[in-house]
């Protein structure tokens, strides 16, 4: 019994460390020190997303390496993921122990969540003013960007309340990557910036079939004209340009709007007949449009590499690819005179640590990773864009986007396409509200369409009371009834980080398995000493 006590409390200390403190240790705000201690080694544990891109890896190395000459001490620990997902959910369990990288390539939406802890994440405009340290500060080691180099968009993206939590690293758009040889077989051209009608009718003709069950344009079995890779863009994205609601930045959702229930509706219209489906569902675009099985395949600028019949990259054989001429345009829009095209791509942001000498080596570290050679190195491994305007104006940089086919690997031209399509349209590219539990509503978005899309696909009927089912269940199963105002002032008041992780659930568990085991053999014992009591009167 006393075995089952000890066990008992020792998990429960566990539980609470895990649960009563699922924000973080407390720490004081961070405070810029007067010098950095050189004499001091530091540890910086940098934690980033890399899809086994070994040129991308050897990047990240090269730099720390680099980093390392010119700071002999400091010492980057570099872990890799192969999603931001893990990131996340890493960094969420890691925040009541204190473990927390002290660098995270991350999203703004996922740094929303981090805040609702007391100091986890470190106001960035605490440093890049501080004429020593700061953006391009006298102290600072290498080269790195003023303030005022890097792009305005993409630096306000880091903005969340009154302070700027990340700095921008890359950034990529949405784009659509078309099989013009077969949209101008079925007697269409491509326009300079698409349509949603455009897409639509396009993507019916290319659904029509032989009586013996090929498609007609591509005589084969499969042919699905236009797959979508990330639906909750896909729908944010439309909701932008006709001007409807979607959140609000004070946390409000307004996701489910008549505006959404219509699309929704033409949506399931075009998966009905075949015309349409998504990555969910379906695949990865790229694979279908290299084997001529899709017109538009709609994936990030990031994603270029993969797309067409001379793509780097590829999921599938080459016996299986299909010679066609690829183009690149943007995402369909509602008003091709006021076009709307999402901005998206990977932030950085640095973990406050009671160490202040260690997160102002983060700082420098931070900052290394906005340097010239970084920046353009890493751009040019697929279709993101530098986030400063010297980089990006660069003699190297340019030189590269004009050397766009002259290969199939470096130079490869869907690519350059690509990455040109956002450097030429950055100022109509938008970013949605960020707060705590804003990642949630991008989820719902995409959630909706795959709601109708497999309805469809299971032949059941998509209608008012269909679709207003579909909005409760998507709203239960991202608890979106738990957002709204709250969701604006957490980061003054702290708050909830959401789901508990995996680790403080397993201990719950057993946790309440040890006091059941208690209570039972408690019970056990009292109608053990109850049968001995009647055995001994009886005798």
């Amino acid at each position: 019994m006393k075995r089952a006590l000890s066990i008992a409390a020792l998990l429960l200390a566990l539980v609470l460390t895990l649960t009563g403190c699922h924000g973080t240790r407390s720490l004081s705000a961070f405070t810029l020190p007067d010098a950095f201690d050189e004499t001091k080694q530091y540890e910086v544990v940098f934690w980033a997303k890399n899809d086994t891109n070994k040129t991308q890896t050897a990047i990240y190395q090269g730099a720390i390496e680099d980093f390392e000459k010119l700071y002999p001490n400091i010492a980057v620990t570099m872990r890799l993921y192969t999603n931001y997902s893990d990131i996340y959910n890493d960094v969420i369990t890691n925040l009541a122990t204190g473990t927390t990288p002290d660098v995270c390539v991350t999203y703004p939406d996922h740094i929303a969540t981090y805040l609702t802890g007391e100091n986890t994440v470190v106001p960035l405009d605490t440093f890049w003013d501080d004429a020593r340290y700061g953006l391009g500060g006298s102290e600072v080691r290498f080269d790195a960007p003023a303030k005022d180099e890097i792009i305005p968009e993409y630096l306000e993206e880091g903005k969340i309340g009154d302070h700027v939590y990340a700095l921008p690293f890359m950034r990529s758009t949405e784009a659509c990557y078309i099989n013009k040889t077969y949209v101008e077989a079925l007697g269409y051209e491509v326009p300079d910036v698409l349509t949603w009608d455009f897409i639509w009718a396009v993507s019916e003709a290319a659904a029509q079939k032989n009586e013996d069950g090929t498609f007609k344009l591509n005589g084969q079995k499969v042919m699905i004209p236009f797959i979508y890779k990330s639906t909750d863009n896909m729908m944010i994205q439309y909701l932008k340009q006709c001007g409807a609601p979607y959140s609000t930045d004070a946390g409000e959702v307004e996701l489910f709007s008549d505006e959404t229930r219509a699309f929704l509706y033409e949506i399931a219209s075009h998966a009905r007949t075949g015309a349409f489906s998504t990555f969910q569902i379906s695949s990865y675009p790229a694979n279908f449009l290299n084997a001529g099985q899709c017109v538009f395949a709609v994936d990030s600028t990031a994603g270029s590499t993969w797309m067409g019949p001379d793509a780097p990259l590829s999921d599938i054989s080459a016996d299986k690819i299909v010679d066609f001429e690829v183009t690149v345009r943007p995402v369909p829009q509602v008003n091709p005179d006021d076009m709307k095209m999402i901005s998206q791509g990977p932030s950085i942001c640095l973990f406050n640590k009671a160490d202040t000498g260690r997160t102002l080596a983060a700082w420098l570290f931070a900052q290394y990773l906005l340097s010239d050679d970084v920046q353009i190195s890493y751009a040019e491994t697929e279709g993101y864009v530098p986030v400063t305007s010297r980089a990006q104006g660069s003699a190297g940089y340019q030189a590269y986007l004009s050397a766009g086919g002259a290969d199939n690997q470096l130079h490869y031209s869907v690519k350059i396409q690509a990455t040109r399509l956002l450097l030429d349209h950055t100022a109509d590219t938008f970013v949605t509200p960020v707060f705590n539990g804003s990642a949630s509503v991008r989820s719902a978005a995409g959630q909706l369409i795959e709601g109708v899309v497999k309805a469809e696909r299971r032949k059941q009927t998509v209608d008012d009371q269909s679709i207003d089912k579909l909005y409760a269940d998507t709203a239960a199963l991202y608890h979106l009834d738990q957002i709204g105002a709250e969701s604006g002032d957490a980061r003054d008041k702290g708050g909830d980080l959401g789901p508990l992780p995996g680790t403080a659930k397993a201990l719950l568990t057993g946790l309440l398995l040890i006091w059941l085991a208690m209570g039972a053999y408690l019970l056990a014992g009292a109608i053990s000493r109850k049968c001995n009591a009647k055995s001994m009167k009886s005798d």
